[in-house]
């Protein structure tokens, strides 16, 4: 700094002057460098992603979707990041060309042209950033861009508009998109060049005039913003079928009638600003008049916004739809009605491929009988005992075997066992390197050992031995049972986060045996990326952060590396347009471990349609994906081909989609209605089962969850999976049940099913109960069960000796024109989380027992055991006599018995000691 020479500064201060160092160049040079080298770095590292992901599809063998989308994403990029660079550049350098000019600052000139130098690399830098930005905005939306392209109807209008519901779901979005971008790149170039005027005028030591080149340019573009703006209105009149100011969502009363009228006007006005500053660039007009016809515009748009876009409509709510609103919104409610039940599957049209949801009464008599259990004895010999919680907490103690293994989620499903159609709980024992010893915690290990998981358990629903363990149809390792495994190993699921490299030098290890020596394998599948060169092991080091893979001699041209691993990652990183459920669930077929993941296609511009958890308002479970659990090949089945969004997506991506009659019939045979699904349906269903917009309106039929006591908090239920016999229906099948209740209520009116054997898989059928009639809901049995005396008594005796009693899920099954109340009770050592099942309760509508078996309490509340279902002689096996089985089922009474009293005694015995030791 020094002296000004007697120059006063010209805003100020204290009459110094800045000098630059001599050195600056050299700093702009090398800073110039240092960007250089960022954005190589930055360039390098998507060549990178691009080039391991072109690695990564073409190995599951969908390369057409990576390049179909990499394709569309770098020309929308350069579309992009064309247009708005082709634009900040015309504005910048106008902006500089007419906003430079003699400076009165007392600088020397070398300092001068230093600062106007920095001036345009910052300019230059900047346009770029934001061109690169822009760019990357456009590019982002390559799903929307693609969907629009490819385009499906989806053959319903809507009542409003009279557009199809494509427009809404595929061109609506885009237009947003377009709108946005251009008003976001508007208001930027504004900016910009505000900015641009303002920097050259502080480097000429004067404040920022308003000459008529600065007025009019900025006017252009002000311009340009209220002409976005009314595009934005015109498309804000389309957006009223989303609206949720009226009785319900989308377009209503007040919408139609006022917020669209207004909203054509406010587009007037906003066209009407937009050519007044254009307007305001005469000559005639410039100077104070011209700057006041621009606050007026602006000021008139304001003003039209505010009253058209909310007051005049929020005025017509209030004084013309309140005090007459059923009247007023009556249409409305019933194209919600409609437009909700269509969206979310439970309407039917078969015109739009909707099997829906079918009502049937459901006449209950009431109390269960011998008869009825009778015949259905398939149905009550496959109720679920076991809830998975428990049960994967069991296997986790007595089924993991070491350490590293752990069993993540257990999921029902049925398999053929030994001629019997039963109701099983598969769980897959998948590796957990973390809970390797720390001296074992190294990179060799982890990366290259240990590998994979191993096997499965699986356990019929209903059994468990005198100890309340689960009966086992798989268990050990190897695996065993009755379900035969012959690939067992499990390299993708759902806790393989991390990457392993197979084929190494180094041996995977593949199981423990019983002589505690490790069994050792080489993988064979097709998994995995070849590390077939250096260039390979080089950018995978880079991906993945680790050295290691880059300076290991374990591995060779002959090595795979595994990664995206986990299931759903997986399967998101191929279609991330899909959305996923929470629970994929594993089969075994023909020896091989498949994961079945459901997909959903969905929407949030689906018109009248209320969101789901403010969220879409359009599901479809169109697709069933299949993951191999040893070679991690993906297959993309088509479970719903009239979905207009799915086939949008085979137009776009036809080698990714393959028909469902392509998949396996054994496969086919276990695909499950997914619970996700089903849970949303039956939230929507409590209130849109009602049709009748004068009953919807006031609410007079709602439904809502029932309650249930399970796991010791009160909680609502959650569908769950049973076999049995549907009320009209032949034989039993597999499905998913809910029971509904009154609002407000405790007792049962509705229970939903969803079928899942084939040809029925997908229908869904809602049961009503007769009006009138008094059905206990789960709640309403939970307190029967607390207010039996012998139960409680017995649940008190087992808390006071130290263990706690868990109460499972209580399942409502219809047996025939009746319901039969399950719930199993399990005990659990404080501290231990290894439950015992060990007691059955069921309930009728007049009685409540609890057993330490099925059976036994099916004796106690039927008061005669069952007859076993007829079975055809082999010629080796006799058929047992009706007063056999009679006296069987006294002989397990009496052991039953027995039991209850040992335990009472030892509860005694425990309970005289601990007084004893307190005396003491």
């Amino acid at each position: 700094m020094r002296e000004n020479g007697g120059i006063p500064p010209p805003f100020g201060g204290s009459g110094y002057t800045l000098v630059l160092p001599p050195n600056t160049g050299t700093f702009i040079k090398w800073g110039l460098i240092l960007i250089g080298v960022i954005s190589l770095f930055a360039f390098s590292n998507i060549l990178r992603g691009v080039y391991t992901d072109w690695l990564w599809f073409n190995n599951l063998g969908f390369l057409d979707v990576f390049t179909t989308i990499l394709w569309t994403r770098t020309w929308l990029f350069i579309a992009g990041a064309a247009v708005f660079g082709a634009m900040i550049t015309v504005n910048v350098v106008l902006a500089h060309r007419h906003a430079r000019g003699e400076s009165v600052l007392p600088l020397p000139e070398d300092t001068l042209r230093w600062l106007a130098r920095l001036l345009v690399v910052g300019f230059v830098l900047g346009a770029i950033v934001m061109t690169v930005i822009f760019g990357f905005v456009a590019a982002s939306r390559w799903d929307q861009v693609l969907r629009l392209l490819s385009s499906t109807q989806f053959g319903i209008d809507d009542p409003v508009f009279h557009n199809d519901v494509s427009f809404f779901v595929f061109t609506l979005p885009i237009l947003e998109l377009v709108q946005g971008w251009f008003l976001g790149a508007f208001i930027t170039l504004f900016a910009v060049s505000l900015i641009v005027y303002q920097a050259h005028f502080a480097l000429r030591g004067m404040p920022i005039g308003m000459t008529n080149w600065v007025r009019g340019h900025l006017a252009v573009l002000g311009a340009l913003i209220f002409f976005d703006l009314a595009f934005k209105h015109i498309l804000d009149r389309f957006g009223t079928v989303f609206s949720t100011g009226g009785a319900v969502f989308g377009a209503t009363y007040a919408d139609v009638n006022a917020r669209v009228p207004a909203l054509l006007l406010v587009t007037a006005i906003a066209v009407a600003a937009g050519v007044l500053l254009l307007v305001s660039l005469l000559p005639a007009l410039r100077g104070s008049r011209g700057t006041r016809l621009i606050l007026g515009a602006v000021g008139l748009w304001v003003a039209a916004a505010v009253l058209g876009g909310n007051v005049y409509p929020s005025f017509v709510q209030r004084f013309t739809v309140e005090p007459n609103e059923l009247e007023k919104e009556k249409p409305f409610i019933v194209r919600n009605i409609e437009f909700t039940r269509i969206a979310f599957g439970i309407e039917s049209r078969p015109d739009l491929g909707i099997e829906g949801i079918e009502e049937r009464n459901y006449e209950a008599t009431g109390e269960v009988t011998r008869e009825e259990v009778q015949a259905n004895l398939s149905t009550v010999y496959n109720v679920r005992l076991w809830d998975p919680s428990p049960l994967m907490d069991i296997y986790n103690q007595i089924q993991h075997l070491r350490l590293y293994y752990n069993f993540k989620d257990v999921d029902v499903d049925r398999y053929d066992i030994n001629g019997e159609y039963r109701q099983v709980i598969l769980g897959a024992r998948e590796l957990y390197p973390e809970n390797l010893p720390p001296e074992a915690q190294r990179w060799v290990n982890q990366k290259l050992q240990f590998t994979h998981g191993y096997g499965v358990a699986a356990s019929p629903v209903t059994e468990f031995t005198d100890e309340g363990r689960p009966e086992f149809f798989v268990k050990d390792v190897p695996p065993t049972g009755d379900i035969e495994i012959t690939r067992p190993e499990i390299y993708y699921g759902e806790n393989t986060m991390e990457y392993v490299i197979v084929n190494t030098n180094t041996e995977e290890f593949d199981h423990p045996t019983e002589e505690d020596v490790p069994a050792y394998v080489r993988y064979q599948g097709r998994g995995g990326v070849n590390l077939s060169s250096y260039l390979r092991k080089v950018v995978y080091a880079w991906q993945l952060g680790d050295v290691n893979i880059l300076i290991s001699g374990e591995i060779t041209s002959e090595s795979k590396i595994q990664y995206n691993r986990q299931i759903q990652e997986r399967i998101s990183k191929v279609a991330p347009f899909l959305m996923l459920d929470r629970d994929p669930y594993l089969v075994v077929e023909e020896g091989r471990l498949l994961w079945v993941q459901d997909a959903y296609t969905v929407s949030s511009k689906y018109p009248y349609s209320r969101p789901f958890n403010d969220d879409f308002n359009y599901i479809r479970n169109s697709v069933k994906v299949v993951v191999d659990a040893y070679h991690g090949d993906i297959e993309f089945y088509v479970m719903d081909p009239a979905d207009p969004i799915v086939q949008t997506y085979r137009e776009i991506f036809p080698v990714l989609f393959k028909d469902l009659g392509e998949m396996s019939p054994f496969l086919l045979s276990h695909l499950r209605y997914p619970e996700d699904l089903f849970s949303i349906q039956a939230e929507l269903f409590l209130q849109y089962h009602m049709t009748d917009p004068t009953v919807f309106f006031n609410k007079e039929d709602q439904w809502s969850i029932p309650l249930e006591i399970s796991f010791g908090a009160q909680q609502p239920m959650k569908p769950y999976y049973v076999i049995m016999k549907l009320p009209g229906e032949e034989k039993a099948e597999f499905v998913l049940i809910l029971p509904f209740t009154p609002a407000e209520k405790p007792n049962m009116v509705a229970w939903l099913a969803a079928r899942m054997d084939q040809p029925n898989y997908g229908k869904l059928l809602a049961f009503r109960f007769p009006r009138g009639e008094q059905i206990d809901g789960p709640i309403q049995v939970e307190a029967r069960i607390d207010n039996d005396t012998e139960i409680s008594q017995q649940f008190t005796l087992w808390d006071q000796g130290g263990s706690v009693v868990v109460r499972g899920n209580l399942l409502v099954i219809p047996i025939g024109n009746t319901i039969l109340y399950v719930e199993p009770i399990y005990l659990r050592a404080e501290g231990i989380p290894l439950p015992e099942l060990k007691r059955v309760i069921l309930a009728s509508s007049k009685k409540v027992v609890m057993e330490p078996s099925l059976d036994e309490a099916l004796v106690a509340l039927l008061g005669a055991p069952l007859e076993p279902e007829p079975q055809p002689p082999d010629g080796s096996v006799p058929v047992p006599s009706s007063e056999s089985i009679k006296q069987l089922e006294l002989i397990q009474q009496a052991l039953g018995d027995l039991r209850d009293g040992l335990i009472t005694l030892e509860e005694a015995v425990r309970q005289l000691a601990q007084i004893i030791e307190e005396e003491q």
